[in-house]
């Protein structure tokens, strides 16, 4: 919160959704895209018959990353009224019900996404010796050092905006052939929770924040290298803290009223973007004081965030003011077919 008073107060023009308004009629229609809910693993990811972990190798490169398998199920999403700090917009509480994915175990570091973002780096595999690394859209130079010094290697990328964390999602499905994308709101939380219902991952005490999270009391005004805190029940480190998280929704304040008057027999629910902001953000950061790393707690994104990028239009693909945020990824139990995945970019990145 402390590094955004420091920002200036002026609004700037909005620039144009990247939304391919020229398809809008069929992307409309488009759902997540993932099989039948008849599909849906019910098993425990303790089975032994279930692969429950990932390890992803980028192709041509030395850099890996691991996921963990989140079953599918049904939970209970947003906070109760009698919680601490709760916001209006995490109610009210309601039944989703979801399919099975894997999550990554931390948030996609700097060398990940550095490999998407410089050019040069995205070699060819050795058995696709055809790969074109000039067929992607790569994001500009930006206009200042989006890490703001704060750390690069085994550190989160940050200040990316969510168009740019999803081509990275769009390169990355080409150049592994699994498909990945951001996890919806309903996801997200429901990795989060691990099972639980409490404030926390870990209960309701704020006492014990510390072990979990990173946020402005212990973070000395910085982003950490992922994996250092305490993970949650299901393996995955900085839910909560160190850098806030995109998703794949639009933000509404009464995204729940939503979803229970339009989208509850849905599995998987995900409230379509129809313009460029506010888009929903999770998990809380270094810059914000513990209360806002609550399992349910919100955030929207901002105009804001760009505030001191001098181009006109401003960037597609950098945030200049939030080294606060960044993503992790999931992909699938049950992969889609290759028109779902079109389709799916399609209505995400438009043409």
């Amino acid at each position: 919160m402390e590094f955004r008073k420091v920002l200036g107060i002026l609004l700037l023009f909005a620039i144009v959704s990247f939304s391919c308004t020229a398809q809008k009629e069929i992307a409309d229609k488009t759902t997540l895209p993932t099989k039948e809910s008849a599909a849906t693993i019910k098993e425990s990811p303790t089975q032994s018959n279930i692969k429950t972990t990932l390890t992803q190798d980028i192709p041509a490169t030395e850099v890996s990353f691991k996921l963990a398998l989140i079953p599918g199920g049904d939970f209970l999403m947003g906070s109760p009224e009698s919680e601490v700090s709760r916001e209006e917009d995490e109610g009210p509480q309601l039944k989703i019900q979801l399919e099975s994915f894997y999550i990554g175990v931390t948030e996609v570091t700097f060398e990940e996404y550095n490999i998407f973002r410089e050019k040069e780096l995205d070699k060819a595999p050795t058995d696709r010796p055809d790969w074109n690394a000039d067929a992607f859209a790569r994001p500009s130079p930006p206009y200042e050092d989006p890490t703001f010094g704060m750390g690069k290697d085994g550190y989160p990328a940050v200040s990316m905006t969510q168009f740019a964390a999803l081509q990275y999602c769009k390169w990355l499905s080409d150049k592994t052939g699994k498909f990945y994308r951001l996890p919806t709101e309903a996801e997200w939380e429901y990795a989060c929770r691990a099972g639980s219902t409490s404030t926390y991952y870990y209960g309701d005490n704020t006492d014990l924040i510390d072990d979990y999270a990173w946020h402005y009391d212990n973070s000395s005004e910085k982003y950490h290298q992922v994996g250092e805190k305490k993970p949650n029940a299901w393996g995955l480190y900085d839910m909560l803290g160190n850098v806030s998280e995109w998703t794949l929704d639009q933000y509404q304040d009464t995204a729940y009223a939503h979803i229970a008057a339009n989208l509850s027999e849905e599995v998987n629910p995900w409230i379509k973007p129809t313009r460029l902001h506010p888009r929903s953000v999770r998990g809380g950061s270094w810059d914000d004081d513990k209360e806002e790393a609550r399992c349910a707690a919100r955030i929207k994104s901002s105009m804001r965030w760009k505030e001191r990028d001098p181009q006109i239009p401003k960037s597609f693909w950098w945030n200049t003011d939030s080294p606060f945020v960044g993503f992790r990824i999931v992909t699938p139990y049950n992969q889609p077919t290759k028109e779902e995945q079109a389709a799916f970019w399609l209505r995400v990145l438009g043409d």
